[in-house]
């Protein structure tokens, strides 16, 4: 049980630590919430929860059906394609952005992350790695100093992260993809640009590639609904 603090931002609290277990994958895609269940988990009121919900249906994270109440949000292989292309568009305006604003800070900064995913893996910490693999690519957006263009990413970003850490999940693909994110690191410090943005254009494409076979292989076992359980929470 985690009970929150007491304070004058409950509703903060609840959407963080809902938000944080969706990521994480401690709910599953389309699992039932209850609020119910999460208010006494969380050890408030009903009323920050359900606030709660809403701040995190506007973020992506929750679908909310009347009269049938909240649910993780869920994705079948259409929609993980259309999410990544939108992600592909963003990602590569957000990369050339920074490279005109800043790109000794990016060349920095993805070195920095870059060194800490490689601790992650030869650690074995999975989750971490996923985590700095996320914030590899907020760096961009940080960096392009356009309010807008975050904001439009922000729509999507959680939604990419909670993939990031269901679908990729075999050791080898952390691999594959920690090649891609040294050499794109090499790439900006050694000044090669034209070809960091393109092997970030590959890069979220073999991503895409690798989310749309889980998904797939989700939805051809029939494990993608998972709105008739009556699971709400997870303890």
């Amino acid at each position: 049980m985690s009970t929150l603090d007491r304070g004058p931002s409950l509703t903060d609290q609840a959407v963080q630590q809902i938000r944080d277990r969706i990521v994480r994958g401690e709910f599953q895609l389309g699992e039932p919430l209850s609020e119910i269940a999460l208010a006494t988990e969380l050890g408030v009121s009903k009323t920050p929860v359900r606030e709660a919900l809403m701040v995190l249906k506007r973020q992506g994270l929750i679908e909310v059906h009347p009269q049938r109440g909240s649910f993780v949000f869920d994705m079948d292989a259409k929609q993980v394609r259309k999410l990544s292309e939108l992600r592909e568009v963003l990602e590569l305006a957000a990369m050339r952005m920074a490279l005109a604003n800043d790109r000794q800070a990016l060349a920095r900064q993805w070195t920095d992350v870059v060194g800490k995913m490689r601790k992650a893996l030869d650690a074995d910490d999975a989750e971490l790695y996923r985590t700095l693999d996320g914030g590899f690519h907020m760096v961009l957006f940080e960096l392009a100093d356009n309010a807008y263009l975050l904001e439009a990413y922000e729509l999507i970003a959680f939604r990419v992260q909670a993939l990031r850490n269901r679908l990729s999940l075999a050791p080898s693909l952390n691999a594959s993809s920690f090649e891609d994110h040294l050499r794109l690191a090499e790439l900006i410090a050694g000044g090669k640009d034209g070809d960091a943005i393109d092997l970030m254009g590959r890069h979220i494409a073999t991503t895409r590639e690798h989310y749309l076979a889980a998904a797939k292989a989700r939805d051809a076992e029939g494990t993608a609904p998972t709105r008739g359980r009556r699971r709400a929470t997870r303890r």
